[in-house]
């Protein structure tokens, strides 16, 4: 390859020694699920993981998967996460489009004893996009950390954007976590090495 510089220059440049005879795994590309982010150290979330993410998930090394979708877990995810020697937890959370339809609180209390388990980590939470469903359990995540209810929303409504729902961050706040056992900082990357 031969590049220009600014001065007029021409150079040549080496080849790298990945070529185009190189075997197609080693040319695969990373592909993160639709929303992915990091939470926290050890928590991710996304939208649902197509085939193409697998490798992505793969270097990621998760123990846990938490699904919050009611439907099956598709057969090709299963059998990943068996592959890859993942749990899977699901719980079912209905799609609430309705503005007065609450997302159950006992279910967001169970997924929560998963998640703030660090031997479930790393762990990936999603639902079907990663807005709603995930952004309401990341959002309890984020009052157990002490965050302030603005940053909480303001985090939720960066991946729910034009879909962002008044009874979500309605929930957020008055999720009481009064009674959860866990210290802000207890599976934070504050405490890591």
């Amino acid at each position: 390859m031969t590049l220009e510089s600014y001065n007029g220059d021409v150079q040549t440049v080496p080849q790298s020694e990945n070529s185009p005879n190189d075997t197609e795994k080693e040319r695969e590309l990373f592909v993160p699920p639709l929303n992915f982010a990091m939470v926290d150290n050890g928590i991710f979330r996304s939208g649902f993981p197509e085939p193409v993410s697998f490798s992505f998930l793969q270097s990621l090394r998760l123990r846990s998967i938490i699904y919050l979708c009611p439907e099956p877990y598709p057969e090709v995810n299963v059998e990943f996460a068996k592959s890859n020697g993942i749990q899977v937890f699901q719980f079912g959370i209905e799609r609430c489009k309705e503005p007065f339809v609450n997302i159950p609180d006992q279910v967001i209390r169970e997924a929560l004893q998963v998640l703030l388990d660090t031997e479930n980590h790393p762990v990936l939470i999603h639902c079907k996009s990663g807005k709603h469903r995930t952004g309401c359990l990341v959002g309890c995540v984020r009052k157990i950390q002490r965050w302030c209810l603005s940053s909480i929303f303001d985090e939720y409504q960066r991946f729910a954007a034009s879909k962002a729902r008044i009874s979500d961050q309605r929930f957020m706040e008055l999720f009481d976590i009064s009674n959860l056992r866990h210290s802000p900082l207890s599976f934070s990357c504050s405490n890591r090495c």
